[in-house]
């Protein structure tokens, strides 16, 4: 039989948690900045600017889905304690599953959009750049890079998201040397950005005759995809755009059927690079969004590392700056060094469920 007073005390709950939720989000800014966007859409001359009208109505969808949820949420809890009253009048076995079912449901539905709410940087919900990098040990690293790849496209997937490769260079044997790599989906960067660091492989090495147990690292750095240039801008003086032939080593070449891009950040000595759009101006567009992500990613950390009053330096991809491990042998097991989250389960992390780690990282930080 069913426990009323338990199910009441439950929807409480539930009803406190939607609302904290909702102030979270900052549901009554959203519904504002909703109408104001809606507003400009009708204004003359809008769609001139197709990007910008397109970011416009991406951001409109985004936020009207944010404030859909969580009014849909408030009403079924308000309908699920009306329903728990009449059930209670009723009495009737079938209703009374029913009902518990519905409150259960409901439970499941607070805890999903409570993560959402974590999500409530200012470009969680863009899309996400992400490039891989082998640390040092040849070969087994750049396999070790490729693996991780495999792992994030897997997630991507199972997430609904979209990944385009955007520069590969590949091992000497095996694996790959670096690849960057875009994710289209909503909150893609509010998500990835908790992968962003050192991984560490313990296994014992395919590539190794004798068989021995070897350390690998490799690091990721996620950016979002900035849509909006306005958001930061990039002085002309200040960058060098290299051409080179796609798949080939770099550097500038006469000919003009160079199409792979290379841009350089002189001031920050950041470089970026894409090889694999159909045309030069293609690949010069995307490296500025890329340079753009990395400036604006950036230009983030220093203003969150000035806040804590902490140093702003790059960890090395090496011993002791890791942030996960990943154990193939002599036991298995991925713990996340930073949340102690782990999971005994190699196979199905490297197959992309590596959604647990990411949650708890966001529930801490």
């Amino acid at each position: 039989m069913i426990d009323f007073y338990a199910q009441r005390q439950q929807l409480d709950k539930l009803s406190k948690e939607v609302s904290d939720v909702a102030e979270a989000m900052k549901i009554p800014a959203l519904k504002k900045e909703v109408e104001e966007l809606t507003e400009l859409q009708h204004t003359d001359g809008f769609w001139q600017d197709v990007e910008k009208a397109q970011e416009v109505s991406r951001k409109i969808t985004v936020d009207t889905r944010r404030i859909k949820k969580v009014e849909d949420l408030k009403k079924r809890v308000a309908d699920a304690q009306a329903l728990l009253d009449l059930v209670e009048e009723m009495d009737e076995e079938g209703e009374v599953e029913n009902a518990k079912k519905e409150v259960s449901d409901i439970a499941e539905a607070v805890s999903q959009i409570q993560i959402e709410a974590l999500l409530s940087g200012k470009y969680d919900g863009n899309n996400a750049i992400l490039t891989l990098h082998a640390g040092a040990g040849g070969t087994e690293a750049q396999d070790w890079a490729e693996m991780l790849y495999r792992m994030y496209t897997r997630y991507a997937e199972r997430q609904g998201y979209r990944v385009k490769v955007i520069d590969r260079l590949d091992g000497d044997e095996a694996g790959i040397k670096s690849i960057t790599f875009q994710v289209d989906g909503e909150y893609a960067y509010g998500y990835l950005h908790a992968e962003m660091g050192v991984h560490r492989l313990v296994r014992i090495s395919p590539f190794d005759a004798n068989k021995r147990r070897h350390t690998s690292f490799a690091s990721l750095e996620v950016m979002p995809e900035i849509t909006d240039a306005d958001q930061i801008t990039v002085n002309p003086d200040e960058i060098r755009v290299d051409t080179y032939r796609s798949g080939g080593a770099g550097g500038q070449h006469i000919n003009k059927t160079d199409s792979a891009v290379r841009i350089t950040h002189i001031p920050t000595g950041i470089v970026v690079q894409c090889q694999n759009e159909r045309s030069q101006i293609q690949n010069r567009e995307t490296a500025m969004k890329m340079l753009l992500g990395k400036l604006t990613e950036l230009r983030e950390r220093e203003r969150l590392e000035e806040a804590q009053n902490i140093k702003g330096e790059l960890k090395k991809i090496e011993w002791g700056s890791q942030i996960r491990s990943y154990v193939f042998c002599p036991y298995t097991l991925v713990k996340d060094h930073r949340t102690n989250f782990e999971n005994t389960n190699v196979d199905a992390v490297m197959d992309g469920d590596i959604g647990d780690f990411i949650i708890e990282y966001l529930k801490r930080s």
